[in-house]
């Protein structure tokens, strides 16, 4: 059993929700959880700078508490910004009135809206963005060859003479100063939103790309590896 919600978020997504009895509801109600998610959407940087748009619906059912439980990506792109809508739907968690005698197998869809800086983006056509999210799809080979080399490499265990080869990959796929400051100030805005998890996620991909720029962080906030 499957109900789907639609929400408005950033430019306009249509609302387009079947009010049914004793369904769970958002504390605060529709309008309350539309603001929720557009305040909480941290674009990730990959999307960003590609200027790729899309919905992403994410499914995810509710225990009588209201906590969001069993969520997943139901229809994405494969990129960054299914996390980013599954991030954002499990920090909904507690917010939902569940009623006692709601069906807690019932699945509930969200499609979340992704729309990018239009005076930045305005230019991107169709083509292009089907381009980049390919070009993601087929970089994450290359940003394992990076990460699992320095892992490694903390680990004592790295093929040393590879590193040439790497820091080739990492000018390749763009991990550069830039890339790493746009990622600390992701990872802020996810911390100061309460998500430590996500917020370590960057922070150690930062590490597993050869910097030490998130180690304090990383320190001060996360769980050894």
């Amino acid at each position: 059993m499957i109900k789907r919600l639609f929400i408005g978020m950033f430019i306009m997504l249509a609302a387009a929700v079947t009010v049914c009895a004793q369904q769970p509801a958002f504390k605060g109600g529709q309008q309350a959880l539309v603001d929720f998610l557009k305040t909480k959407i941290v674009y990730p940087e990959y999307s960003r700078l590609n200027c790729i748009s899309g919905t992403i619906d994410v499914a995810f059912k509710l225990d009588q508490n209201g906590r969001v439980v069993d969520a997943k990506v139901q229809r994405g792109l494969g990129i960054d910004l299914d996390d980013e809508a599954l991030r954002v739907i499990k920090l909904t968690s507690g917010k939902w009135t569940v009623p006692s005698d709601y069906n807690l197998a019932t699945s509930l869809v969200q499609p979340i809206r992704f729309d990018p800086e239009t005076n930045r983006c305005g230019s991107t056509n169709a083509a292009n963005m089907q381009a980049a999210i390919d070009d993601y799809r087929n970089r994450q080979e290359l940003e394992n060859a990076v990460t699992n080399y320095y892992i490694n490499k903390y680990k004592g265990k790295a093929d040393l003479s590879k590193e040439s080869y790497i820091i080739a990959l990492k000018k390749q796929l763009g991990f550069d100063d830039e890339l790493i400051s746009d990622l600390l100030k992701q990872a802020n805005e996810k911390l100061k939103q309460g998500d430590k998890d996500s917020a370590c996620t960057d922070w150690n991909f930062i590490h597993n790309i050869g910097s030490d720029k998130a180690n304090s962080f990383i320190s001060k906030y996360c769980a050894a590896p």
